[in-house]
């Protein structure tokens, strides 16, 4: 039977990458059209993507706050659910999207669904999937 040999650096980044992981991630959002181009209804917990140039990695634990429209401010654990780089096709908005968790992140979806319940959906592309 022959042997599987997994390289000793699998999965890892390397040394001339530089990855900056903050705990702590912070976005205002200041109208419904960009709260619709943020959001990420798709995801069990709701999600959001945040504009960043910093690198993350799928699967990265962040805390995020975020502060919207009518001065409502959530602080919420997520983990990062996929990233858009620097320099992305299309002229995509680099960033990372996360996926909302805990009863927190329950609430903050609740609350933008109820803020976008009659806001019209543009047709124009998000920063989402």
């Amino acid at each position: 039977m022959a042997e599987l040999k997994l390289d000793s650096n699998a999965g890892q980044v390397p040394d001339d990458v530089k990855v900056v992981r903050p705990k702590v991630l912070s976005v205002s959002i200041i109208d419904k059209k960009t709260l619709h181009s943020a959001f990420m209804p798709f995801l069990k917990n709701g999600g959001i993507f945040v504009p960043t140039e910093n690198r993350y990695l799928v699967g990265d634990e962040v805390f995020l706050i975020l502060k919207l429209m009518d001065d409502a401010q959530f602080a919420v654990s997520g983990i990062v659910s996929w990233t858009t780089p620097t320099g992305a096709q299309a002229s995509r908005t680099a960033g990372v999207g996360i996926h909302l968790q805990g009863s927190e992140g329950a609430k903050l979806k609740e609350f933008v669904q109820t803020e976008l319940a009659e806001f019209p959906q543009p047709d124009r592309p998000t920063h989402t999937l």
